[in-house]
């Protein structure tokens, strides 16, 4: 976003609603992400996690400064990672693995709720864009619905730390398991690694734009008017 602006190929106004729309994320949608990881894997026998202060939709208990900032310039960003233990799950590997998905699966379900509404306003409430106020809402729930699909897409990606590698322990043996443990130390390597080889080969967009059609039911006006079809 912040080179778009630089670049005036934003507007002032469109650079208001986007960080209006980050700042929403920032301070609800991460901490609901995190809050699914955390009350996912209270649920599946890691009941020590409620001591450990991120059973709570409290932003200041999960926002990471860094990861926020990444998201409101460059569009992608990241939370305190909740510490679970897999010791407390009956099977390690599943409890991970569905602690896991239940921070992307979360995003998704905001982004359906937003794609819901727009799907709304365009068929049964189209004269809501004729005024100022309903056209910049409906610009922020576009932003809101596309930065929640690229929360979930990117942290389904199978390079630890994200979600995705948990989800992709479940399938691989011991070992392996904790070969990618100890590659867990480059992190930050490894996330921008993802993001230079998915990005360059169109899978992270493929996806993105899956998921964002899918939010809005595949439907003809919605596609069209917001460049899916």
């Amino acid at each position: 976003m912040l080179f778009q602006l630089l670049r005036g190929s934003l507007s002032l106004e469109s650079a208001l609603v986007q960080i209006l729309a980050i700042l929403f994320v920032v301070f609800l949608i991460l901490p609901i992400h995190e809050f699914a990881h955390a009350g996912a894997a209270y649920l599946l026998g890691d009941k020590a996690i409620k001591y450990r202060g991120r059973l709570t939709f409290n932003p200041l208990a999960h926002v990471d400064p860094l990861g926020a900032l990444c998201l409101l310039l460059f569009g992608f960003g990241w939370a305190r990672p909740v510490p679970i233990d897999p010791r407390n799950f009956k099977n390690p590997k599943v409890g991970m693995a569905l602690s896991a998905l239940a921070g992307p699966l979360s995003n998704l379900a905001c982004g359906f709720l937003a794609g819901v509404s727009l799907v709304g306003i365009i068929n049964f409430k189209p004269e809501i864009l004729s005024s100022e106020f309903g056209y910049y809402f409906v610009i922020f729930l576009l932003n809101f619905l596309a930065i929640n699909v690229s929360l979930a897409v990117f942290n389904l990606i199978p390079f630890p730390p994200l979600d995705g590698s948990k989800i992709l322990y479940a399938f691989l043996p011991d070992k392996a398991v904790n070969f990618m443990y100890k590659l867990e130390r480059y992190s930050f390597i490894l996330i921008y690694a993802a993001i230079f080889l998915f990005s360059r080969s169109g899978i992270l967009d493929l996806f993105n734009d899956f998921f964002m059609k899918l939010c809005l039911l595949y439907n003809p006006a919605c596609l069209w008017l917001f460049g899916l079809g």
